[in-house]
């Protein structure tokens, strides 16, 4: 992999690992946030993806539209789920598992739907990864209100959501043929549209909670779609089975920002248990 390539790929995994760790920051409702922030990244996104339109390079269809309102269901689904999560338990459980059981769950997935045949060194990949997330939580029966397993639990949830839309954007693009930057413009669009009847449900605490989270909406809005797009630059020029694994630095990133922006405890094992977690989506991706 050339080293502007490399470089691309660490850009977006923190990139990735700032937007999440923003996110914890954000207070109030939790729909709120993430229809704000939803509703302000399809804007930043849609010069870009109504540029393939006008070119003709990806014109207006069924594929381009169903594919991306599965998509945007998906997302939708992923976006509370984390949040949510984030909102109950500590950012440096529930991020690191989530990112970790997104690519077992994925392999998985494609075993039982797609009829695919990992290597035995996959299968390993994910029982390092699983082996990784225990790491991370530690005791699961300390005493206390955050009990560590409860963060996994969300965490693997939105890994399983992590999966689902993975498998189904990956065909989206590869096997509708659809540009990719058009195709998450449009996912960004129709997430906005989703949330929006619950949104306006809540339209008397909508102002406050626009003014509180400003900040964490604008920087998700501009580094979740950077993300993405810095990804989809990089596997142009470099295998989807070097991009991935590289990309998911971005948990060793979060374990320290949470660290140093909320005094969590446990760094050390925290950031041992994210470098396990990250060797076994690696071998996965081999």
């Amino acid at each position: 992999m050339r080293p502007g390539t490399i470089a691309i790929v660490l850009v977006a995994a923190a990139a990735h690992a700032v937007w999440n760790t923003v996110s914890k920051y954000k207070r109030g409702d939790t729909v709120l946030f993430v229809w704000a922030y939803t509703c302000a990244a399809a804007l930043l996104c849609l010069p870009l993806g109504i540029a393939p339109v006008i070119t003709g390079a990806q014109p207006v269809s069924w594929q381009l539209a169903a594919g991306s309102a599965v998509s945007a269901a998906l997302h939708v689904v992923y976006s509370l789920t984390l949040q949510t999560g984030y909102d109950r338990f500590d950012l440096g459980v529930v991020y690191p598992v989530a990112r970790g059981t997104g690519p077992v769950l994925t392999m998985l997935f494609a075993i039982l739907l797609l009829g695919e045949r990992p290597t035995a060194i996959a299968v390993l990949g994910a029982v390092v990864v699983v082996a990784g997330i225990v790491v991370v939580a530690g005791n699961p029966f300390r005493s206390g209100q955050r009990h560590p397993v409860h963060g996994v639990l969300w965490g693997a949830a939105t890994g399983a959501t992590i999966a689902s839309y993975t498998l189904w954007d990956s065909s989206s693009v590869t096997s509708l043929h659809l540009a990719p930057v058009t195709y998450f413009t449009g996912t960004f669009l129709l997430q906005s549209l989703i949330l929006t009847p619950r949104a306006l449900r809540r339209r008397g605490e909508l102002q406050t909670a626009i003014r509180t989270n400003a900040a964490p909406i604008l920087t998700v809005a501009v580094f979740s779609p950077l993300a993405y797009i810095l990804v989809l630059t990089a596997m142009r020029t470099a295998p989807v089975a070097l991009v991935a694994p590289l990309r998911e630095s971005s948990i060793v990133i979060g374990s320290l920002l949470v660290w140093r922006l909320f005094h969590e405890a446990h760094l050390a094992r925290r950031i041992i248990g994210a470098a396990i977690v990250l060797a076994g989506i690696a071998a996965i991706s081999l």
